[in-house]
C-alpha cells in the first residue's frame, strides 16, 4: 500500500506540475488577451 501510494504520488506530482505549469501559462495568456480585448471594445464602443 505504501509503495503504490509513493509511486502514485511521484507520477501524479510530475504530471500535475507539468499540466499546472502549461495551464497557468495558457490561462495567463488568455486572461491578458481577453482583458485587452474587453478594454479595447469598451474603450472604442
Amino acid at each position: 500500500m505504501d509503495e503504490h501510494k509513493e509511486i502514485e504520488r511521484t507520477e501524479k506530482k510530475t504530471d500535475s506540475s507539468r499540466v499546472a505549469v502549461a495551464f497557468i501559462k495558457y490561462a495567463a495568456i488568455l486572461i491578458i488577451f481577453f482583458g485587452i480585448l474587453w478594454f479595447v471594445i469598451n474603450y472604442i464602443l
